[in-house]
């Protein structure tokens, strides 16, 4: 192992920089052009079916067989004169990547000779084997037969030879396997409440967008690094290690300049991308050595969940071409910044308004506050859904650490929004609000937009922070397929928006008019979740207790907060509207234990066997180096001539014997725990026992091994050190 990693460290050596030229300096010319747009539909489709394609889309509404066959004809001629020669059902199953599986558009013909085809019935609808993708119970493995069909909002692009399809993906008898479905059903439901709640203010809008923009953070490693450390390429993240001399404390890495093979990398998948319709926007060096951070331009949140799952895919896909592997584990390396998918969300409608943007007079002020103040109350009230979203194995390294936002949801806004709202608790009265009241309160909303900008702060340590024009949900992790996440976000802002339309058309009928209702139901909402408001350090210990006095929640079992799904809130707002069935959320819930049991397992299987067929005999053998020269001492100095200078030696080789003797205790100790957690049929409680018996065994027995690494001689240390891991490009 040792030869492999000084093989590795000399193969990195001789590394060149990969120079790829885009098509075209002018990005415009080329972007989108792997992608079945509009434009292209204009002019491949007949004009009928591309009025039905464009009413579709816009509407939300699928297509008759007879209407997809007119499609699949335009769309099979653009495929094929670029070069594609199969097609795909491309989905989001519960996996957090994405599958496929290619068909080629080869046909036996009716006189026998072969032609190409692609009918409306397959573009439509397919019938993959789901027998292994993760169901929670859903059906059986001989149950296998599943269906994906096409989701007519997000575009179809091609990627090498292959046509790919977004669709949805659910079981024989209908129920979702994947994100995109109840994604799509959580979309709508917020549309049409939004919508609801926007006709307070203009009569126009008649539809409402949530928006999204993921800043995407990333590690990347030399590959030959990656090959000679197999918890890397195993497990996705570095299980032994001692923190390398230097890391991030000097912030000299973050906004650096771009090291040039790394520059070629990200011009290459940035390329790519564009081909794909992805509008890459920022690219930067993050604050660890070797993590860096790429962000597209804002989007509807269905196609913006598309882009980011089929960005990642690039990324790797064009990092082996460069001799790098991506790393989108939460924490691949302990002691230094983690990586995160800031999702960057917003409501806008279809007049062109953003919801979550301050307007220039006091009406449109009102219907900020209105919107703003739902959000807040729904992530309040949903404390515990939203962080169940963000809950899992990989992203509890993350979050909590001194470079994330802890597992307490909070939500920050700024010095003066936050006075503003408890303005309005002062100044709106139970009874009915004087002229005076009112002018003073339409004056006190219509300065908004002169001094918003100045007062709001990013806020970097808080998990939910308003950023001037929509939230930057920060918890989310950066290997997640960001669809959970919004699926409980946009569903708990519809549930909350429909409850305000019922409270503010209750006390219009009162007698109260439109504007007073309003207040009336946001001083209300203030009172009930400022709670949840927190302008301070997220990272304090001061807010941590803090944060229990004011029942927020802060389970600090993984299991146990993903449970949360199944609480009340969480069956309100995913159930009652029709997102999912109960029976779809406690499959949910059984994916995620599944999920997080397997990924335990797995890194005390790869720690357990780098520990002892590794890490132990490497020990050994330096401890017999010492050993031997001890005894050399004694030939030749005799046997009271050499304690003084053998004392280091001999304190070494006790240190050594120590470290094995525990490693190896906890090692087996970890498999007996395993072995009894493998019995419990239960996913809940087996994902329990995984927890508190055996993921501890994981930090215990690395620590001895970090302190082998500094004792061991440097020549015969198995595995790249992080030293080597983080400042070999």
């Amino acid at each position: 192992m040792a030869e492999l990693r000084f093989s590795a460290l000399k193969e990195v050596f001789k590394r060149e920089p990969v120079v790829t030229v885009p098509p075209s300096k002018d990005i415009s010319k080329y972007f989108g052009s792997n992608v079945f747009n509009m434009h292209k539909m204009e002019h491949y489709l007949s004009k009928d079916a591309f009025r039905v394609v464009r009413k579709a889309i816009n509407e939300g509404k699928s297509l008759t067989r007879q209407e997809a066959q007119q499609v699949a004809i335009g769309l099979k001629a653009w495929a094929i004169e670029q070069g594609a020669t199969h097609f795909t059902h491309w989905f989001h199953p519960l996996t957090d990547g994405t599958a496929e599986k290619h068909d080629g558009f080869l046909e036996m013909g009716d006189n026998g000779h072969m032609v190409e085809n692609f009918s409306g019935d397959v573009l439509v609808q397919s019938e993959p084997d789901a027998s292994s993708f993760p169901s929670g119970g859903i059906r059986n493995t001989f149950e296998a037969r599943g269906y994906t069909a096409w989701d007519v909002s997000s575009p179809v692009f091609i990627v090498g030879t292959t046509l790919c399809i977004p669709t949805i993906f659910v079981s024989y008898t209908g129920e979702a396997l994947d994100y995109k479905a109840p994604l799509l059903k959580a979309l709508s439901e917020l549309d049409k409440a939004a919508v609801d709640v926007c006709q307070y203010f203009d009569k126009d809008v008649k539809k409402v967008i949530a928006t999204l923009g993921v800043e995407q953070e990333y590690f990347l490693v030399d590959e030959a690094l990656y090959y000679a450390r197999p918890d890397l390429a195993l497990a996705e993240r570095t299980l032994m290690g001692h923190q390398s001399s230097k890391d991030q404390q000097l912030s000299d890495h973050y906004f650096g300049s771009i090291p040039e093979r790394v520059m070629c990398f990200i011009k290459h998948f940035e390329c790519e991308a564009y081909k794909l319709g992805i509008p890459v926007k920022t690219r930067h060096n993050e604050v660890a050595p070797n993590q860096f951070e790429c962000a597209p331009i804002h989007e509807e949140v269905n196609l913006a969940v598309d882009h980011n799952q089929l960005l990642m895919d690039v990324m790797r896909r064009i990092a082996r071409k460069h001799r790098f592997r991506v790393l989108f584990h939460e924490k691949p390396f302990a002691g230094i910044n983690g990586s995160g998918k800031h999702n960057n969300w917003s409501m806008a409608t279809d007049t062109g308004i953003n919801l979550l943007s301050p307007g220039k007079n006091p009406k449109s002020n009102l219907q900020f506050l209105t919107f703003l103040v739902n959000v807040i109350k729904a992530v309040y009230d949903n404390n515990d859904t939203i962080r169940a979203s963000v809950m899992n194995e990989s992203n509890s390294y993350r979050l909590g650490g001194h470079e994330a936002p802890p597992a307490i949801i909070s939500v920050f806004l700024g010095t003066y929004l936050t006075k503003m709202l408890f303005n309005i608790v002062s100044k709106v009265t139970d009874k009915k609000m004087t002229p005076e009241q009112k002018t003073e309160l339409k004056l006190g909303i219509g300065k908004i937009p002169e001094i918003l900008l100045d007062n709001t702060d990013r806020n970097r340590t808080s998990p939910f922070a308003f950023t001037g024009n929509r939230f930057e949900f920060r918890a989310v992790g950066s290997s997640a397929n960001c669809g959970a996440a919004m699926i409980v976000l946009n569903a708990a802002v519809a549930s909350q928006l429909k409850n305000f339309k019922k409270e503010v058309d209750l006390l219009i009928k009162k007698g109260r008019n439109k504007d007073e209702a309003i207040f009336q139901v946001i001083k209300k909402y203030i009172q009930e979740s400022g709670k949840v408001l927190f302008e301070g350090d997220n990272y304090s210990k001061e807010w941590h207790a803090e944060a229990v006095k004011r029942g927020l929640c802060n389970i600090k079992s993984i299991p146990e907060s993903i449970r949360s799904y199944l609480n009340p809130n969480g069956g309100k707002i995913l159930i009652d509207s029709g997102i999912f069935t109960g029976k779809e959320l406690e499959s949910r819930c059984d994916v995620e234990y599944e999920k997080f049991t397997k990924k335990v397992q797995i890194e005390a299987r790869v720690l357990g066997d780098l520990a002892i067929n590794h890490i132990i005999p490497t020990a050994i053998k330096y401890m017999s180096t010492l050993l031997g020269n001890v005894k050399g001492l004694k030939d030749v100095f005799g046997e009271n001539g050499y304690e003084r200078m053998a004392a280091g030696q001999k304190e070494i080789i006790s240190l050594i014997s120590d470290h094995i003797s525990v490693i190896e205790e906890k090692a087996n100790l970890m498999v007996e725990e395993r072995k009894k957690a493998n019995k419990i049929t239960d996913s809940y409680k087996k994902a329990i026992m995984y927890e508190n018996k055996v993921k501890p065994y994981l930090d215990e027995i690395r620590y001895h091994i970090d302190k082998l690494e500094l004792i061991v001689d440097d020549e015969i240390w198995p595995l790249p050190k992080y030293r080597e891991l983080l400042f070999t490009r």
